[in-house]
């Protein structure tokens, strides 16, 4: 961590035009479960990662692609305050539904060069047992998503010695492009990231998730945005608080009580539905931004008519049904973890280069994982 010193915030913008286009579907990943063991020469504690597949309204769609800025290091945000990345490792190392060390790296690479600069960045990884605490709350939460162990030495045949080989090599490029490694046993590295990005939002920095999880759109605010990753254009792209009023018609807390009543397919939370096949989609919406959240949906229901029959009887009869569903997909922001100021200064780039080469050049050599395209090599 003495490495770290304090932040540049250099800004570089692209040519926004070339995305005028570009639709939500560029975003739908299936989501695989990563699992790994850590150690770093940073303080590491634990986290996790979910790539996600989402179904896309033909009028969100339209949405999307009006506001949708394309950016390379845009700050949409204010100029005014520094910024300080997170980086969601897990789903970074798969290229679609295949683990790749390849597609880390060209993610990573192309993230330090292009996105980040000498901005300070913080891995988070998923830790043991991260989504322990939801699944006994839901059972079926993540349920049908794959171990990383198990996915791995299924394709290409590998031990646990490779498995744990993997993360270090992971854990190795990130420490020598001092980027320090958080792993937090117990918990995901979502609910994580969630809990330092408010410890940062209130030293007076703004934040950037670089992640392809939809979850973090619940944090999306003034000061928090998203840097996605598009695999069809091979960059990364800015989301911000703007990009998703214009894409939803509401405000990210309103999001995250829509997906309690109709639930997420992903992360294997049922919806509503399930108890009353008439409460659909449309219903949902119209209630949600009505009341704007969840919880004042449910308190006005108990209390006064809100919407049809069907509805107003669900709403009331199932209240704990959708309050169990709110615990499971809303991300914990109490994280037991303090922020170090040494994550917060300025990052020394200069050895990327030659760390990431290394890195891919290992890659080739050792043949642990296959890639069906060319490695893009860090360009700094």
């Amino acid at each position: 961590m003495s490495n770290l010193i304090k932040c540049n915030h250099d800004v570089h913008t692209i040519d926004r035009e070339k995305m005028q286009t570009l639709e939500m579907s560029l975003l739908s990943h299936p989501y695989v479960q990563l699992h790994f063991p850590c150690s770093n020469r940073y303080t590491t504690f634990s986290a996790s990662c979910r790539i996600q597949k989402t179904a896309t309204t033909k009028a969100e769609k339209a949405l999307f692609t009006e506001s949708f800025d394309q950016t390379r290091c845009a700050q949409p945000l204010s100029e005014k305050k520094k910024r300080v990345f997170f980086l969601d490792v897990n789903p970074l190392c798969y290229e679609g539904s295949k683990p790749s060390l390849h597609s880390f790296g060209r993610w990573l690479s192309l993230f330090l060069s292009q996105v980040s600069l000498t901005d300070p960045v913080i891995a988070v990884i998923d830790g043991e047992g991260g989504s322990e605490y939801r699944r006994k709350l839901l059972p079926s939460y993540k349920a049908r998503r794959k171990k990383f162990t198990r996915h791995m030495s299924s394709l290409q045949r590998f031990s646990s010695g490779h498995v744990g080989r993997s993360y270090q090599v992971i854990n190795d490029v990130l420490g020598k492009c001092n980027v320090p490694v958080i792993k937090v046993d117990g918990h995901e590295a979502d609910d994580v990231v969630a809990t330092l990005a408010g410890q940062v939002v209130n030293k007076g920095f703004r934040v950037v998730i670089g992640s392809p999880d939809k979850d973090f759109k619940q944090l999306i605010s003034e000061n928090v945005q998203i840097v996605m990753p598009l695999p069809e254009l091979q960059r990364w792209s800015f989301y911000t608080l703007r990009h998703y009023r214009d894409q939803y018609n509401c405000d990210p807390e309103s999001d995250l009580s829509f997906r309690c009543i109709v639930g997420d397919e992903v992360d294997g939370v049922p919806g509503i539905q399930h108890l009353v096949p008439s409460f659909g989609r449309k219903t949902a919406l119209k209630l949600i931004k009505k009341h704007g959240t969840l919880e004042t949906l449910l308190n006005a229901a108990a209390i006064r008519t809100v919407g049809r029959p069907y509805a107003q009887d669900a709403l009331k009869n199932h209240a704990d049904y959708l309050r169990r569903n709110y615990e499971v997909l809303a991300l914990k922001r109490d994280v037991n973890i303090q922020l170090y100021e040494e994550w917060l200064v300025k990052r020394d780039n200069h050895n990327d280069k030659i760390a990431l080469s290394s890195f891919f050049k290992y890659l080739e050599e050792s043949k642990d994982l296959t890639y069906s395209g060319r490695p893009i090599l860090y360009n700094g």
